[in-house]
């Protein structure tokens, strides 16, 4: 099997990366990084120094915000 075949589609996914969260919303990498950067943030997962955006939590979050 090759590494294509192995691709799981953005909206399928439980983690994305900031990129792939900028994409997948239309907010900007700077805006999801600013607003993830607080300790209380409901939808960042830090794997080292790695930051993941739980993608249901991301959705939820955005749908209650009138602006960013």
């Amino acid at each position: 099997m090759n590494a294509k075949a192995l691709e799981v589609p953005i909206w399928e996914k439980s983690n994305l990366t900031v990129e792939e969260a900028a994409v997948y919303s239309g907010i900007g990498i700077n805006k999801i990084r600013e607003i993830s950067n607080g300790d209380s943030c409901p939808f960042v997962l830090w794997v080292g120094s790695k930051r993941l955006i739980k993608r249901k939590m991301f959705d939820n979050y955005i749908e209650k915000q009138f602006s960013i």
